[in-house]
């Protein structure tokens, strides 16, 4: 690089950071508890939110994570965040996918108890973030009431982070987060007859 193209390089990037620090400065509000949803068909939504328990423990948070389809089997990231057992409460309440159990009223059953206890960690004030893990499972095929799940989240305290997670979100839960990522379908290994693999998908 010459001395020129740098000396351009160094205007153009300190025009980007004045435009940067202005756009800061100017939001209002310095903290806010988040409702996250992490949706759409393509892989990598409660990935996301693991990550994010792993940045929040970074900072000495205490996690709270429900999961309301998963069965009991072995994660990866369970196995993990065991280590952290003083600060990581986890409750997996769900008997397997939909089309495992293939009984609709145990699955309600399911989905109403992982929810009441998503209730009790949103109300323990020592939790900084909350992963409510397939939820939108729950919601989309109505083991769960919508308008209820989504009044209870609009009521959580001030500082709880609740990250949402699962295919299908609802309309009226996209309008009430704050943050919504979909996740795009490109392309995936298992349409090439790849199965699921421990360190990857478990």
């Amino acid at each position: 690089m010459t001395a020129a193209e740098e000396d351009r390089h160094k205007a153009k990037m300190a025009k980007r950071k004045a435009v940067q620090d202005a756009e800061v400065a100017a939001k209002p509000i310095a903290e806010k508890g988040l409702l996250i949803v992490n949706t759409g068909p393509g892989k990598g939504k409660s990935t996301a939110a693991f990550g994010l328990v792993l940045r929040a423990l970074g900072h000495g948070w205490k996690v709270g994570v429900v999961q309301f389809i998963k069965g009991a089997w072995s994660t990866g990231e369970r196995t993990a965040l065991e280590r952290f057992a003083d600060l990581v409460s986890w409750h997996t309440m769900g008997e397997g996918f939909t089309w495992e159990t293939q009984d609709r009223a145990r699955d309600v059953a399911a989905a109403t108890r992982a929810f009441e206890k998503a209730r009790e960690l949103m109300a323990d004030p020592e939790i900084r973030l909350l992963i409510l893990d397939e939820m939108n499972i729950a919601l989309r095929y109505d083991y769960l009431p919508l308008d209820e799940v989504v009044a209870t989240l609009r009521a959580r305290r001030p500082d709880l982070h609740v990250v949402v997670t699962g295919r299908n979100a609802k309309p009226g839960l996209l309008e009430a987060a704050d943050l919504v990522t979909e996740m795009g379908a490109v392309k995936h290994h298992f349409a090439a007859g790849v199965k699921a693999q421990p360190g990857i998908e478990f």
